[in-house]
Formats: C-alpha cells, structure tokens, sequence
C-alpha cells in the first residue's frame, strides 16, 4: 500500500517557517513583504483563487494588495496597473490573475511585470531562467510538485520520469525542473502512441492532463511515486484527480490525493517566491535576469 501524501500538511508547515522568517525580519526592522495581484473582471473561480491566495498572505504576514479591475478594463488598462506595480518600491510580487476577459491578451499583460516581481514565474526571461537552470522563478504548481517528491523522500536524479501533458502552466516546466534534477524526462500527451506502455516505465508519474481518472492502475510501475495534478468535477459533484486514486494507491510507493494534494502547494510556492523576491530586494539583489 502506497503512503498518501497531503500537500495541505506540507504547505502548513512550509507556511509556519515562512511566518516564522518573516516575524523575524520585521522585528529587526525591515518591512513587511507585500503581494499584488490583478484580477480583471468578476469570474467566481477567479474571485475564490485570490481569496484564498489573500488569506495565505495573512496567514504568514505578507501584505496583499488586490487591484480590482472591471470586466470592460481595456488592454492598455490592465497593463498600466501591472506597470504602476511593477514601479512601486513597496511591492515584491506581482500576481495577474488568469485567465484574463476574452479580448484582453495575457502574454502583453505579463510582458509588462517586473522578471523581479514576477512570483508567478510566466515572464520569459524566468522561463528562460527555467530552462537554462539559472536563479530565477519558477512556476508554482511545478515548484509544489517538486516539493511534494521531496516530502515522498524521492529523489529524481537517475529515475525515469513521465510527465502526462505538455501545457506552459504544468506539463512543460515540470518537465524541465525534473531534467534540471537529473531525471530522465519522457513528456506524453494526446498524440503520443501507446501510451501504457510508456507510463509503465515512470519511475515518477506526473498527471496533469485534465481528464478524470485517466491513470488506471495497468499504467503504473510497481513502486512509482505518483503526482496528480489534476483537478476535474465528477457527475456527483466530487472532485477527483486525472489518476484513479484507490486503484493505483496499492501500486505506488507514495501517491497525491485530489483534493487535498497538489493544489494546496501552489499557493504555498506563490508565498515561498514572494518571500524570496522580497528577500532579493532587501539584499539589493536583482533576480540575475
């Protein structure tokens, strides 16, 4: 039987050391770390992500400042919020919030974050810090997923890791953070023939296609350390992930759950690169980009 791991655990106690750090750096007299985030327009699962990601920052002492922006904001609106952020001394990190209105272009609207402020790591000079394994941002839920295998006690230097799914958001940065670890990286995705075949041979398997339950057990090595990335609303209701979670437990040697997995993590490494964008400035170090 395989050892379910719990991202909200993890991300409590990573949030209990980043609270810890932080009363300690305002005790000596330095300011308080501060988060801005964008949200255009009043989509509820938009509104419910930035209440919870306002709540993190309260939790660990980061002040977050939201700028509210209407439905009708223009394209030359939306970026000059991000520019007046990424010009204020007093913010660390800059969130935009996706997606954006049809009409509005995201990659423009991320172009205009400071790479320094860039907590979300989108910009491209942090992808491109990504892919050359240079200091710079990396994108959360990859980041989350990177800590998750170390709380499994996995470490991907020599194993052969599958990544299901090859979006900019998931798929691709995580394959390359795993290749930066030394992993041997197969990325699969909808074109990809025989897929069974190929899963079989992960030693760690990464889920992030967005289809529920796709992952059986007849596609998992005996021993894999199981990621699941995916979040999809069942017929009843229920959340589930892209893995067939009690089919494949008994195969793995430590697995996610959907809920309670992955999805805690993200907002965990947002606070993690707030603070550390934060820290950089202190220290008056740009990120090297």
């Amino acid at each position: 039987m395989g050892e379910i791991i719990y991202g909200d655990e993890l991300s409590r106690e990573l949030k209990a050391a980043m609270k810890v750090k932080i009363e300690g750096l305002v005790k000596d007299g330095k300011r308080v770390p501060c988060l801005a985030v964008i949200l255009v327009g009043d989509n509820p699962a938009s509104l419910s992500y930035v209440r919870g990601k306002e709540k993190a920052c309260r939790e660990v002492g980061i002040e977050s400042r939201m700028l509210h922006l209407p439905q009708t904001a223009s394209q030359q609106e939306v970026e000059e919020a991000v520019l007046s952020c990424s010009e204020d001394p007093g913010v660390d990190g800059i969130l935009v919030q996706l997606p954006l209105p049809k009409g509005l272009n995201p990659q423009a609207v991320i172009h205009k974050v400071d790479p320094s402020k860039d907590v979300d790591g989108l910009h491209p000079l942090n992808l491109a810090a990504l892919y050359d394994n240079e200091r710079g941002f990396r994108p959360c839920t990859p980041l989350g997923v990177m800590e998750l295998l170390k709380r499994m006690g996995c470490d991907p230097d020599g194993k052969h890791a599958v990544v299901l799914g090859r979006s900019s958001l998931v798929g691709t940065p995580v394959a390359r953070l795993l290749l930066n670890a030394n992993a041997t990286v197969t990325m699969c995705h909808s074109h990809t023939h025989d897929l069974a075949a190929i899963t079989r041979q992960a030693d760690i398997l990464v889920a992030a296609i967005g289809r529920e339950k796709f992952v059986k057990a007849d596609m998992v090595k005996e021993g894999a350390y199981v990621i699941d990335v995916g979040i999809n609303r069942m017929a009843d209701g229920h959340l589930c992930g892209d893995v067939d979670f009690d089919a494949v437990l008994p195969k793995a040697a430590a697995i996610t759950p959907v809920p309670r997995g992955v999805g805690p993590m993200t907002i965990a490494m947002l606070l993690h690169n707030t603070l550390q964008a934060y820290q950089w400035r202190l220290a008056d170090e740009y990120v090297g980009l």
